[in-house]
Order: C-alpha cells, then structure tokens, then sequence
C-alpha cells in the first residue's frame, strides 16, 4: 500500500447498486477525519455529487482544460497551463466536510467532449501527488470501464453488490479484477440495501469472498433522497451512516501509515 498512508480507493458495480451513494458518504467520512479527500466522478449520469451534498451538476471539466496530445502519445491530454492540482484549484467544487469534487463526464453534447474529459480523468490519476491526497472514484455502474483499466490507479476497488441476481452476476465479473495484469492490492466486497445478516451471507457465499462491510437498506436516507438530501444530511446518525463509517475504518486499516496517523 500506499507509504504516504494515503487512501486510493475505487467503487465499482452494477447501475443502481448504491456505489455512489456509498462513495460519496465515504469521502464526506474521509473529510470529517481531517483528511484531504478528492471525489472524481467518470460516471455519464453522475450520482455522486448527491451523496457528497452538492447539487447534482452534469457539466464535466471545461472543454479548454484538454487539448490534443502530442504525435505518439495520448489523443487528448490536459491544457499546458494545467496539472492536476491546478485543475483541482481551479475546477474542484468543494464539497461538505472539505471534500474535493471533480466530475469528468457525461452524456450531454457530442461523445468527443466525453472522450476528452475521461482522458483528462486519466492523467489527473496518474499525475495526482500521491502524498496529498485521498482519492475517492466513482465508476459508472457495469464492467466495462473497469476491466478496460480505469480503475487501475486505486489500490482498493470496492465492489458494490446488493442481493439480486444481476447485481451478483456483476459482481462476480468484477472480482476477476483481482487477477488482472494491473490488479489492485485488494479488491473488497460492500454488501450494499442488505436488510438483515442473511442478505450478507448470501452475498458472500454466492461470490465465495468475504464482505468486507454491509450497507443496509435506509428509509431515513430513500426519504432523503425524495427531497434532496445526501445520506449523511439526512440521517447523520442512522445506521447507513454508521455502516459507511466501518467501511471507512476498515479501508483505512489496510493502510498502516494510515493507522499510524489517525493513532
């Protein structure tokens, strides 16, 4: 893991899961420990800034923050006059509990301006100063985005799984994330809208992997979500909350120079 303790994690499942809600409770969790927390979003129908407790904003990075790469080398890359860290100072919404928010796409106007942005989403990653900050990623719900690597700058990817049918058969693809060339240095189940153990352990024995936290079911945060409020927001002291808040410890567990500084 990480040396600078810093956490890089990844949410990935199946659309409707609960990825980004989960996500960006994790991140406001991160920020309320005193962290320094980046929420990228490379999903084309966001969700994340819901949960953050923003306005749901569906405008990506402006189009003069990319340009055409050079001769050999990628098609789009970031504007000379921007790195990522100017590109968080300049086109970063700050977010409750000091969250860093930057979404990188969606499915308005021409696909080009997509495939911009979600080039731009990969050199923010890779460039991004590893001792700074936590980076929280949202990934668009399925497999495709991350079996094609986009998830290879975490080193933990989460897989979001509720108890159905589809969603299991998205998560089992997902777990051979574990064995791929780039393969993060976990990949954790999140048993997500579970309503009792039982929900749990059938997640788990049906993927044959262990659940590194269980998300429960919330009417207070689906009530929320009625009237636009994030999770956190809306039942700051519920059990959702409470379960985001093991998911939180038990990442940060896997980092020790991350234990050590919370110590």
């Amino acid at each position: 893991m990480s040396g600078s303790g810093r956490v890089r994690v990844a949410f990935v499942g199946k659309g409707g899961a609960g990825k980004s809600t989960i996500a960006g409770t994790f991140a406001r969790l991160l920020g309320r420990a005193g962290r320094s927390v980046l929420a990228i979003d490379s999903d084309p129908l966001p969700g994340l800034p819901y949960s953050l407790g923003v306005a749901v904003d569906d405008r990506p990075i402006p189009d003069d923050a990319v340009t055409e790469g050079p001769p050999g080398g990628p098609r789009w890359v970031l504007a000379p006059h921007l790195d990522p860290e100017a590109l968080i100072r300049r086109h970063g919404r700050v977010c409750p509990d000091g969250v860093r928010y930057l979404q990188f796409g969606n499915l308005r106007g021409h696909v080009a301006a997509l495939q911009k942005a979600q080039h731009a989403w990969s050199q923010t990653v890779s460039e991004l100063d590893r001792h700074r900050w936590d980076v929280v990623g949202d990934l668009p719900g399925g497999t495709r985005q991350p079996m094609f690597g986009w998830a290879k700058y975490a080193e933990v990817v989460c897989v979001v799984v509720e108890p159905t049918a589809k969603s299991l058969h998205t998560a089992r693809r997902l777990l051979t994330l574990s064995k791929s060339r780039w393969a993060p240095q976990t990949v954790a189940v999140v048993a997500s809208k579970v309503r009792g153990p039982d929900d749990a352990e059938l997640i788990g024995s049906r993927l044959g992997a262990e659940v590194l936290a269980a998300v429960p079911h919330s009417d207070p945060v689906l009530a929320g979500d009625r009237r636009g409020a994030a999770p956190l927001d809306a039942d700051p002291e519920g059990d959702f909350a409470k379960a985001v808040g093991v998911l939180v410890e038990r990442v940060l567990s896997l980092y020790p120079a991350a234990a050590k500084e919370r110590s």
